[in-house]
């Protein structure tokens, strides 16, 4: 385990699956009344409770973990374990890693400054934009940025077993349409704007409305608007290409038989995923971002409100376009992603503000005890030491944390059930 604090030198250097199995809700927008005057009270972190839960996500299965908070213009970062479980190579913040579902985020900001540059209406139907592509032209823009389309998520098919399932598409490449279709040989959760139902269909819409408007490619749409304005130097769209580039930590897919060795899951396509899931960055490119969307600095201000119209998930979570906001035990509220892929679990959030941000990575996935452990790094990160019992806000809005059994997997597997 490493730890270490720094002061940045400059002012200038200051500068990620719904995660838990619950019926889908009543689509009732909620406007953010979170404002900067609870962040100015935030409490220092909690580096050595931050340290406590690396290592636990350790022993319950992950090979290593990771966490960098900015808080700012100071750094703090931690680190427990191994990113490579053949040369035993210790992980820290350096790696790059797959950050799985926080990619919705980059896709979402990429739409935004469209609707800000007039290109896009988040209230027009799709069907204006992608003529004939999805059956029900009561879909709109901001059903599919807000997960309210009610298109079921293909992943559900693909990943019920999930190793098998992912060794079936590790290196294959799928186009958009592809994966649209195996959505729409499926029976829609619901009607178009009716409740909230996690999707990663909608998001390989998103990329598809992305390359309609813009004539060039996600990839290149990222790196033009968000990675290189932000000067994200760890942060890549490699689709179809399956190698992180650089220094990386592996990934470990966890299989659903008990027992089984771990399946090393670091080179892949990511193909299944693409706009929904297929970014590689750092705990450091991935603050910087956050941070500088909730600081104002990649969409206007009324677009950034669009992006937090809330619509609730559970009791401590809620989904605008493409951003999650968490309510935390302390009465702190933080704004971000989750990201889960094979191999890789991310939370990626930050204060109202901006300024401070937290990205925490577990080099595992399909490990429900993991997954509910590193809730509590945005407990440490932004509560301190005045985080409460965490059993006292569970996840499934239920009453309980989620269990591998219940858990909904965001970018792999929604809703299905795992042992």
């Amino acid at each position: 385990m490493v730890s270490r604090t720094v002061r940045r030198a400059t002012a200038s250097a200051a500068a990620l699956l719904t995660l838990t199995a619950v019926p889908a809700h009543a689509a009732t927008h909620e406007s953010d009344t979170t404002r900067t005057s609870s962040e100015a009270a935030l409490p220092a972190p909690d580096m050595a409770g931050l340290r406590a839960v690396l290592r636990t996500l350790t022993a319950q299965g992950a090979p290593g973990a990771i966490a960098r908070i900015d808080d700012h213009g100071t750094v703090h970062t931690a680190a427990a374990g191994i990113d490579d479980r053949t040369t035993r190579r210790a992980i820290g913040n350096a790696d790059r890693f797959r950050i799985g579902s926080i990619t919705k985020s980059f896709s979402a900001v990429v739409l935004l400054q469209l609707a800000d540059a007039h290109k896009l209406n988040l209230d027009a139907s799709v069907d204006r934009y992608l003529p004939g592509l999805l059956p029900d032209k009561r879909i709109t823009v901001r059903h599919v940025l807000s997960h309210r389309s009610g298109l079921y998520d293909y992943t559900n098919s693909m990943f019920a077993n999930s190793v098998s399932g992912f060794e079936a598409v590790r290196d294959k490449v799928f186009t958009y349409r592809q994966l649209v279709q195996l959505s729409l040989k499926h029976a829609r959760t619901n009607a178009p704007g009716a409740a909230y139902s996690y999707s990663n269909t909608n998001f390989v819409v998103a990329g598809m409305l992305i390359e309609k408007l813009t004539g060039h490619s996600v990839g290149t749409e990222y790196r033009d608007r968000v990675i290189k304005p932000l000067k994200l130097r760890d942060t890549f769209y490699v689709h179809p290409a399956k190698k992180i580039p650089g220094r990386y930590a592996h990934g470990y897919l966890t299989p659903d038989r008990a027992g089984a060795q771990l399946v090393d899951a670091t080179d892949q396509t990511v193909s299944w995923a693409q706009s929904a899931g297929a970014v590689i960055s750092t705990t450091h490119d991935l603050n910087t971002f956050f941070s500088a969307l909730l600081g104002g600095r990649l969409t206007s201000a009324a677009q950034l409100a669009q992006m937090e119209r809330w619509t609730p998930v559970n009791s401590t979570t809620r989904y605008g376009l493409g951003l999650r906001r968490r309510d935390l035990s302390c009465g702190v509220s933080v704004y971000g992603h989750t990201g889960a892929v094979q191999g890789f679990y991310t939370y990626s959030f930050t204060s109202k503000d901006g300024r401070r941000s937290l990205t925490a990575l577990a080099n595992t996935s399909n490990n429900g005890t993991v997954l509910n452990t590193m809730a509590r790094t945005l407990e440490s990160a932004f509560c301190g030491k005045r985080t409460k019992a965490i059993q006292s806000t569970p996840l499934t809005g239920r009453g309980s944390y989620v269990t591998e059994r219940n858990m909904a997997y965001e970018d792999i597997a929604p809703g299905v059930a795992r042992d």
